[in-house]
């Protein structure tokens, strides 16, 4: 399966609603969407697992349960997960927000302008799985992105039940050069959702024994808002080509090495599995 390029910015959104407009896109175990919504702009949802809300630039009143047992206010730049059932996110400022979706939102995996590249499967992603509820059950948790950057590292990775998300410490000036990171995963997708800033992916095709499988490496310019869905075993390195580079990459389920380097930000809500 060949990589996924979706140029939001220069395609019609998926979904359209009073003061939004929602662009979605999808790999094996994952969906991404991308809401360009006006202030006092509702997003709704009842959905069967935990998700995430990536606010961006703007701020909002969340809401979970069927009576608003429970809200919060999402600031901007902050990450927020939301507990399975109905949902309600109010926006308060106009602005981009994010929203990443396990593939148990199947009416959303549907809905996706990439679904037909999933119409036989994805045999190389290791599949879903079920992992543990988080530790005193599940509600809103919402975590403020400038509190979690660590010195000398541009991870900051949260992760749910099922999923993994890393909103990357943005990139003041144009990614150097001389200190890109090429690497592959054997047996799962990574999706780089660009915010802000224009990219360059760098992505290449390891080589078989037949040369016919072979396919020239490709180095694929995408603005923002866009999502790159990645396979397995594709090498790959990023570097935005513009300031302010504000890049999210999005796992499912979540990554055990990442878990094992204890780089995840709330591990301690989250049980491994056995």
């Amino acid at each position: 399966m060949p990589p996924v390029l979706a140029r939001f910015y220069d395609t019609p959104p998926t979904e359209t609603g009073p003061g939004t407009e929602t662009w979605i896109c999808r790999a094996a175990n994952f969906v991404v969407t991308v809401s360009r919504v006006a202030a006092g702009a509702v997003l709704t949802r009842d959905n069967p697992d935990e998700y995430v809300l990536l606010s961006n630039d703007l701020a909002a009143t969340v809401t979970a349960g069927t009576t608003g047992a429970e809200t919060i206010e999402a600031a901007p730049d902050s990450l927020t997960i939301v507990p399975p059932g109905e949902s309600r996110i109010v926006a308060r400022t106009a602005g981009t927000l994010a929203r990443v979706f396990s593939a148990h939102a199947t009416d959303l995996a549907a809905k996706a302008a990439n679904a037909a590249d999933y119409a036989n499967g994805a045999p190389l992603v290791a599949p879903l799985g079920e992992w543990p509820a988080p530790k005193g059950g599940y509600r809103l948790r919402t975590y403020a992105l400038a509190d979690h950057v660590t010195e000398g590292s541009f991870l900051r990775v949260f992760r749910t039940a099922n999923l993994m998300v890393n909103p990357l410490v943005p990139w003041a000036a144009a990614r150097d050069v001389h200190k890109l990171s090429p690497h592959s995963h054997g047996d799962f997708e990574q999706a780089s959702l660009a915010l802000e800033s224009t990219w360059i992916h760098h992505l290449r095709t390891p080589w078989t024994a037949d040369m016919d499988d072979w396919v020239d490496d490709l180095h694929a310019e995408i603005g923002s808002p866009s999502v790159t869905v990645i396979p397995p075993t594709i090498v790959h390195t990023s570097r935005n080509i513009a300031p302010m580079g504000r890049l999210v990459d999005v796992f499912a389920p979540p990554r055990l090495d990442f878990l094992q380097q204890g780089v995840v930000r709330n591990a301690d809500d989250y049980p491994m599995p056995a």
